[in-house]
Parts: C-alpha cells; sequence; structure tokens
C-alpha cells in the first residue's frame, strides 16, 4: 500500500516538473533550467514506470538495462556531436522515435488480442495509437531527410498527390471501423494493415509540403507524437505517459497554430500549398543590385546608433554566429546598439535562430520578436541580413501573386541602409526571387557569411584603432 502510494507520487513529481520545465522553455533567459528540470522529471518517471510492477515477473529487467544503456549513449553521444546546422534534423529523427515507440507499443497489444472481444472504447484507442505513431514515425524519418538534402521535393510528389492523401485517409478510416466490427481473432491481420498503411501515409502526407514549411511540419509532427505518446498511457493504464503525452501534443498544437499565423496561413494551407515546394508564382524580378565593401560597411557601422541583425538558415550553414557576437561586441565599444530580430519562421525549425545564437552568449534582451523588430526597424541606421531571404522579402507585402503573399514580414526597409550577406543572387530556400536585393537602400555583400563577417570584424576593430 505505501509503495504504491509513493510510485503515485513519484508519477506527481515527474508531471509536476515537466510542466514547471516547460512553463520555463516560453523564455529564452530560462529555457536551459527548464530543459534541465523536463529532463529530471522525465528520468524520474522512466525510472517509476520501470519499478511499478509491485507484482509479478521480474525477467525482463535485463532487457530494459541493456535497452536504456545504448539508447542512452546513443543519444548522448548525438546531443554532443551534432552541429548546429543539423539540429531540425535531429530534432525530426527523435521525434519519429518516439512515434515508432508508441507504434511498436499498440503493435505489441494487437498482439495480445486473441480470441478476445475488443471492445469499441479499447479499440479506439488501441487503433489511434497505431495510426498516428505510424503517421509521426514515418513523415518525420522523410523530414529528417528532406532537410538533409537527402531527398528532393520534386522526387517524391507527382501531379495529384494530395489527392491520393486524402484516398489514404478514407481508406485507413475505412480499415479501423472494419477491424472495429471485425470478430474474435482477427484484430491482428487488421493492425498488420493499418500499420502498413499508416506508414505509407505517414510518408505520402509529408512528401509534398515545401522546405520552407519545414517549421511547421516540425510542430505538426512533434504533437502527433504527443498524442500517440498519451493515447499510449491510456492504453497501458499509466498516468505519467498520458500527461506527458498531453503536455507535448498540446505544446505541439500551440506552436504549429502560432507558426502558421506567423507565415498568415492556415494549417490546411501549408498541407496542401506546397509553398516552398518550387520556385513557381511570383512577378519576375528584375534590377541592378548595388555591392558594398567590408571596409566600407565597417565605416558605416562603427559610426551608426543601431544597427539590427537578421539571421536565418545561412548563417547556422556558415557558423557564423560568434562572429556575429564580436561584431556585436566591437560595435558596443564605440556605444552602438545592436539588436538581434528573429522571425518565428526564420531557419528550420522553431527556435532554431533563438538556439545558433544562445550558443555564442548573445544576451537574450537583444533578440527581438517580430513585433519589437517592426518598431526598432524605425529609427535603425542599418540592417544586416545574414543568410535570412523569405522572411525579409516585400514581395509578401507587394506581390499577390507571390506563394508569401500576406506573410508578415521583418520590415528591414525601414531602417536607413540594408545589408544583405549573400553567397549569390540565388533565391532563398523557398525559391521565391526577393525584389529586397534590387531596392535603393539595399547593398550586398558577396561569399560565405563567416568569411564576410571575419573581415567586417577585423575593419571595424581597424576603424576603431
Amino acid at each position: 500500500m505505501y509503495i504504491a502510494a509513493l510510485v503515485k507520487l513519484a508519477y506527481l513529481a515527474g508531471a509536476l516538473a515537466i510542466v514547471w520545465g516547460l512553463k520555463f522553455l516560453s523564455s529564452p533567459a530560462t529555457a536551459r533550467k527548464g530543459n534541465i528540470l523536463a529532463s529530471i522529471g522525465m528520468g524520474l518517471a522512466i525510472l517509476t514506470a520501470i519499478l511499478e510492477p509491485l507484482e509479478g515477473s521480474y525477467s525482463n529487467y535485463h532487457w530494459i538495462g541493456i535497452s536504456l544503456i545504448i539508447g542512452t549513449l546513443i543519444g548522448w553521444y548525438k546531443a554532443k556531436t551534432v552541429q548546429m546546422t543539423e539540429m531540425p534534423q535531429l530534432v525530426s529523427l527523435f521525434n519519429g522515435l518516439g512515434g515508432a515507440s508508441a507504434m511498436v507499443l499498440a503493435l505489441i497489444e494487437f498482439s495480445k488480442t486473441g480470441e478476445s472481444t475488443l471492445g469499441i472504447g479499447a479499440g479506439v484507442i488501441l487503433i489511434s495509437t497505431l495510426i498516428i505513431g505510424s503517421v509521426s514515425f514515418t513523415g518525420s524519418v522523410l523530414a529528417y531527410l528532406k532537410l538533409d538534402g537527402k531527398v528532393d521535393d520534386k522526387k517524391v510528389t507527382f501531379r495529384g498527390h494530395n489527392m491520393v492523401n486524402n484516398v489514404f485517409t478514407v481508406v485507413i478510416l475505412a480499415v479501423s471501423a472494419w477491424c472495429l466490427l471485425a470478430g474474435e481473432g482477427q484484430y491482428m491481420m487488421f493492425g498488420w494493415i493499418l500499420l502498413v498503411l499508416s506508414l505509407i501515409y505517414g510518408f505520402s502526407f509529408v512528401a509534398p509540403i515545401g522546405g520552407a514549411d519545414m517549421p511547421v511540419v516540425i510542430s505538426l509532427l512533434n504533437s502527433l507524437t504527443g498524442i500517440s505518446a498519451a493515447t499510449a498511457g491510456v492504453l497501458f493504464d499509466n498516468q505519467i505517459m498520458l500527461v506527458g503525452g498531453i503536455l507535448v501534443g498540446a505544446s505541439g498544437t500551440i506552436l504549429t497554430i502560432l507558426m502558421c499565423n506567423a507565415m498568415n496561413r492556415s494549417l490546411w494551407n501549408v498541407i496542401v500549398g506546397n509553398f516552398g515546394g518550387s520556385a513557381a508564382g511570383g512577378q519576375a524580378v528584375t534590377g541592378t543590385y548595388k555591392e558594398v565593401t567590408a571596409s566600407d560597411l565597417a565605416i558605416q557601422l562603427y559610426y551608426a546608433q543601431r544597427v539590427i541583425i537578421v539571421p536565418g538558415y545561412g548563417l547556422a550553414v556558415s557558423q557564423a554566429q560568434k562572429l556575429c557576437q564580436e561584431l556585436d561586441a566591437q560595435l558596443a565599444k564605440n556605444n552602438v546598439e545592436v539588436f538581434y530580430a528573429i522571425h518565428p519562421v526564420a531557419g528550420r525549425m522553431p527556435g532554431h535562430m533563438n538556439v545558433l545564437l544562445a550558443e555564442a552568449n548573445v544576451s537574450y534582451d537583444k533578440l527581438l520578436t517580430l513585433e519589437d523588430a517592426n518598431e526598432k526597424f524605425k529609427g535603425t541606421n542599418v540592417s544586416i541580413i545574414v543568410g535570412a531571404n523569405d522572411v525579409v522579402n516585400p514581395a509578401a507585402k507587394t506581390d499577390p501573386s507571390s506563394p508569401i503573399y500576406g506573410m508578415p514580414i521583418l520590415e528591414v526597409l525601414d531602417s536607413d541602409a540594408v545589408v544583405v550577406l549573400k553567397r549569390s543572387m540565388k533565391p532563398g530556400y523557398a525559391g521565391i526571387e526577393n525584389p529586397l536585393f534590387f531596392m535603393d537602400k539595399t547593398r550586398m555583400l558577396f561569399g560565405d557569411a563567416k568569411d564576410s563577417l571575419t573581415k567586417l570584424v577585423q575593419e571595424v576593430k581597424s576603424v576603431a584603432g
């Protein structure tokens, strides 16, 4: 009796730690603390779940121990060695493994049905766990492959792809209903059919979604994994799995909605719109761009009053975040205000730019949200765009035919001058031309962002004497 009470108290403590950790994750200043606290809560939950069976056989503990050791070593190694450019891929892969776990648990439960009759309530939970876990698994794997450049969008889609996805949805629902009405001894067969259909659908579901929508896709798949964990918690009558799954599912859903709002698009439009899948759409962009040298830009920055840096995925690719912080520190010596404008969908996953800048020890109070940044641009002397493209593209406001029309952008043109650090004039990840590059206020500094910022820092030091 006392041991059972301690188990429930341990679950409660674990759940509270996870909830409190999520609360801390809402702010960059406390995110690290929140991550540690939530990890402790999850560790306590895992330990309690292992010890919870107070009666019965304990012959499988060596398998559990071996699995925990292998999983911990792999996870620790990947987390320590992953490059910042690969962080979205790692998140997608880990998320997919969570869905796979729920999928396997559901399949095991299907195998236990035997000659028993599956009730409607239990059947719905079991089928939902299998379907959602499977979709999350293969969808996350494809998201990983896309982000890692191993899969080309055009090679996994075809004309009418969304119609095929709709057919898959109807077929999966029909087979699920058939499974619930099936007689004893037939459930395992339907389990295998649903498994295959759901695995294919997960892949097909993510296939037509373009690269620029990956932050939304990652949030959505994260939500699905949480939901599958919650249904598995109901399946096994495990409170902490239920609570943890609900928290992950709810937070992923909220984040998905926030990402959609940041692009001024509905989730349905993201799923079927194929934004970023091709460069089609939008007016042709012509004009003459103007270049600036690192020396001239250094003088302009050193004698400015306020500078705003706009980071994008190119910053992650070039690993130039620490040079941004070094430039920041050099300008601060001349009392230049430096801020960082963070668009919600910049990078390849939610919070990608925040993670990069935190690694470079950039002060949290210098990070501006979309709304705050757009206020700060008025009165800013120079805006420096490092590897960002679509989130500063004025076509979102001026070109109704553009795929990004209506998306809120960072209003860099409100500043006195704009400098774009870019390798070439090629369009960004969404494949959309950017008229900003040809405007009177804009100057281009070509080259790898890391090399360009290195030269810029050296030139600023020379100006400072």
